[in-house]
């Protein structure tokens, strides 16, 4: 109990003590106009603290515009990203629109070479599922006058023939199909020969020809063969390729050999569709041998009906003159 009252008398002194320094050190700073000992212990205790709190301040400052800056930077990326995918999406675009036209020039340049044929441009939207279109479908059927056995050219030449229509759609064998035999000619000699698709042949890029007369005509690598005239599905002259090699064939009567396609057949997107095909050819010259031989033969009547008349006038006309003499 006495200690406790010691105790509180101790703290009462020490409370008594600090309000009597403090006044006095109050009383001092005032008569010295701020340069006391209050300001001297500010400066060491209150100075750093308040340069403490200040440093606090700025950094969580500075750490919150780092935050926003960041914030701000991805926001950029995000920006430049966007705009870098938009102008990588019109960079394709526009090669892809590049390469189109350069391959459209390319059929422009080819229909013109085949001026005297109708014909109608199609894209190709299948294929037979291998590397090569050896059989492919085109968005072109016959609603587009499209007909079985039109011919089918891209590139520099001939690509094949049509073998299925449908409404808006047609099936293609290519010449370098194992299926496929074209009637085909020497440009310069005009000697026959048949060329056959070959896949396999096909991966280094060739063709076979057989069935070439073994005759004193001198053909050399570099000529170029042509669909026949002879063929009763092809039209005739269309380009095939070029010889790249020749041998005579066992027997002595015949030549065979290879030829370079003028058709890249692993790269086919667009092709022209000759809509006549041989046989309508061949119809319409039948039937105008038959209109010029039923002219001829109208023609011919009329003469003979002409001559008659004129017989049969000059008869009379002398019946006349006999009667006037008498």
């Amino acid at each position: 109990m006495k200690t406790k009252n010691q105790s509180s008398f101790s703290s009462k002194y020490v409370l008594l003590i600090i309000i009597v320094v403090s006044i006095i050190l109050l009383g001092i700073e005032r008569f010295t106009d701020g340069g006391g000992p209050l300001r001297f212990i500010g400066g060491y205790t209150v100075i750093p603290m308040q340069e403490g709190i200040s440093y606090v301040g700025r950094f969580m400052s500075d750490l919150s515009d780092n935050f926003e800056t960041l914030d701000d930077m991805k926001e950029r990326n995000r920006q430049l990203q966007s705009k870098v995918d938009e102008l990588t999406m019109d960079n394709t675009r526009l090669r892809q629109e590049k390469y189109e036209l350069d391959r459209l020039r390319e059929l422009f340049k080819l229909s013109e070479n085949y001026s005297d044929y109708e014909k109608i441009g199609a894209h190709v939207i299948a294929n037979s599922g291998n590397n090569w279109f050896a059989d492919f479908t085109i968005d072109k059927g016959s609603n587009d006058g499209v007909k079985v056995n039109s011919n089918v050219l891209a590139g520099s030449g001939l690509v094949g023939i049509v073998i299925e229509v449908g409404p808006n759609y047609a099936r293609v064998r290519s010449i370098v199909d194992d299926a496929s035999n074209v009637s085909a000619m020497m440009l310069s000699t005009s000697d026959t020969c048949v060329v056959r698709g070959d896949l396999e042949l096909l991966s280094d890029g060739r063709l076979r020809f057989e069935k070439l007369p073994n005759n004193d005509n001198d053909i050399k690598e570099g000529e170029q063969v042509v669909t026949s005239h002879i063929s009763d599905r092809f039209l005739q002259g269309l380009f095939i390729g070029y010889v790249s090699d020749i041998e005579v064939d066992s027997n002595n009567l015949t030549r065979s050999g290879y030829i370079t396609p003028a058709v890249d057949f692993s790269k086919l997107q667009e092709v022209l569709v000759i809509t006549t095909t041989k046989q309508d050819m061949l119809d319409a010259k039948d039937s105008s041998d038959t209109e010029n031989a039923d002219n001829a033969d109208a023609a011919d009547t009329a003469n003979a009906d002409d001559a008659d008349a004129a017989d049969t006038a000059n008869a009379d006309n002398a019946g006349a003159n006999e009667g006037e003499g008498e």
